[in-house]
């Protein structure tokens, strides 16, 4: 059985609700990655924010991203999957929600991120046409 952590891509970070977004695009850019967990002070998930987000709803809104809080581009809590959880139930999760990024999660802490190219390593043809339709191809 594979399982999120079998295809998650470890160590995933997270930034406080109360850095801004341009503190988020740098550790974006050092991480290499395009999404980070926003985290409450009790160090739980309240959010992630995209480099998507910050070009549409700050950059091209006239936001500074100097004087705007990661967790203003927040829109709701994210979803997540246990560690442990089979393939099928992260498939399930990401599709019927439209997710392109699925936090893990183990023992109530983040220890990686599912991404769309996690699941192209990690799925046959049939399984990634059907993400890619559910995710993409309705409107």
């Amino acid at each position: 059985m594979t399982t999120a952590r079998d295809i998650m891509k470890p160590g995933a970070e997270w930034i406080s609700k109360e850095e801004t977004v341009g503190k988020a695009a740098r550790v974006m850019a050092e991480l290499g990655v395009g999404s980070l967990v926003i985290a409450d002070e009790n160090d739980r998930m309240c959010g992630i924010i995209t480099d998507r987000d910050i070009v549409v709803k700050c950059i091209a809104q006239g936001r500074s991203p100097a004087g705007t809080r990661a967790a203003e581009l927040c829109e709701s809590t994210p979803r997540w999957v246990d560690a442990d959880a089979d393939i099928d139930e992260v498939l399930d999760e990401m599709e019927s929600h439209r997710i392109k990024r699925m936090p893990v999660i183990d023992r109530k802490r983040l220890i990686g991120m599912i991404s769309e190219a996690d699941l192209a390593r990690h799925l046959d043809d049939n399984q990634l046409g059907e993400f890619v339709t559910a995710v993409y191809g309705r409107p």
